[in-house]
């Protein structure tokens, strides 16, 4: 059988951490009482002091840092694919020059 993960709210992440932080109760006794294990509480009071408002961005929604890395990603992509058509237009371009002047060059073709 497989298990069920609970997905829980940014909202409920910060009142589960803003409660053990206050309510003076072990992290197990307030887990206990929310219904999730200490363990989420423990990452939750990680995360929360690591990214301040940042933290817990939610399904499909990333941090000011991983959006800024995407978009910049994108970006080399893109210019990477621009560079790697200019490389094949000079590429044909220098063959058709060669074969055009070659003759008024003196050079045999073939």
């Amino acid at each position: 059988m497989a298990k069920v993960q609970k997905v829980s709210t940014r909202e409920f992440k910060e009142e589960a951490v803003r409660l053990v932080q206050t309510s003076g109760k072990p992290i197990a006794q307030v887990a206990r009482e929310l219904g999730i294990s200490d363990t989420s509480i423990h990452q939750w009071r990680k995360e929360l002091a690591q990214h301040g408002k940042e933290a817990f961005p939610g399904s499909g929604h990333q941090t000011l840092l991983e959006e800024e890395n995407r978009r910049l990603k994108r970006e080399l992509e893109r210019v990477q694919q621009e560079r790697d058509i200019l490389k094949k237009g000079v590429s044909i371009f220098s063959r058709e020059v060669r074969w055009r002047c070659a003759p008024e060059m003196g050079m045999k073709i073939g």
